[in-house]
């Protein structure tokens, strides 16, 4: 049986939260600030456990704070495809959007940022800043949807596979305010088996790539989740993307 998410009342304040520069109240003042601690609460989820499922009603939108969560669509015979990702400061729900479009459910263990979503929706009507970038974001998300097109559809497994860790490198750099040059590690939230559904690869596909990345010196690795990248330009020439690295979210 799984458990429930744990319910915390604003437990930090927004100044102080870790995503604050890349959320949706990224470019909130002080009284923006205030008005949005009055619908917040934080909720925690287990890795496993499913965050909202595909078409419930959502009375709730937010941010992840830590952890990741995956997106997930069933077709009818069952099939499941995973279609996106959740990785901290990005948002999750739409406002004005009743039900939920995907199953959203917690990759790694999570927390979440929650807003009552009518008291959201009222306030995005009369905080131009909050509106203003949550439109920044989801054309951020429309531009990584294209280019993810590209790379499921065109790019080689050893290309998928560099592609996949330099997203996750770059949004780990950003999170900590850090440059994504040089050398980088951060820690791989996906299990090999993960990283197989959301590329369309096989497992044994995942696994011959990045041995063999590894053997190329493109990636380093520590135990089974830490990656360490000598090199983020040398990372991108092999995921085929340019140093702008357009593609990633």
């Amino acid at each position: 049986m799984v458990s429930p998410p744990v319910l915390e009342r604003g437990h930090q304040e927004c100044a102080d939260c870790p995503i604050r520069h890349r959320a949706v109240c990224a470019r909130c003042d002080t009284n923006e600030l205030d008005q949005l601690e009055q619908i917040k609460y934080y909720r925690s989820y287990q890795a496993g456990q499913t965050v909202v499922w595909s078409g419930d009603r959502m009375d709730f939108v937010a941010s992840v704070v830590t952890g990741i969560a995956s997106l997930t669509q069933t077709m009818e015979d069952g099939r499941r495809q995973m279609v996106g990702l959740l990785l901290p400061s990005d948002f999750v729900g739409r406002p004005g959007r009743e039900t939920a479009p995907y199953d959203v459910t917690a990759t790694t263990d999570l927390m979440v940022c929650c807003f009552r979503k009518k008291p959201f929706e009222a306030l995005m009507a009369t905080t131009p800043h909050i509106a203003q970038r949550l439109l920044e974001m989801t054309l951020d998300e429309l531009d990584a949807a294209r280019e993810w097109m590209l790379l499921l559809g065109r790019k080689t497994a050893r290309e998928k596979i560099a592609s996949l860790l330099a997203i996750l490198a770059r949004r780990n750099a950003n999170l900590h305010l850090k440059a994504a040059k040089g050398a980088i590690n951060f820690d791989l939230p996906l299990t090999r088996e993960e990283m197989a559904d959301y590329l369309g690869l096989t497992l044994e596909t995942v696994s011959r790539q990045m041995s063999s990345l590894r053997k190329d010196g493109v990636i380093q690795l520590e135990g089974k989740r830490h990656i360490i990248v000598p090199d983020f330009d040398l990372l991108l020439e092999v995921a085929g993307d340019d140093s702008d690295g357009g593609m990633l979210m």
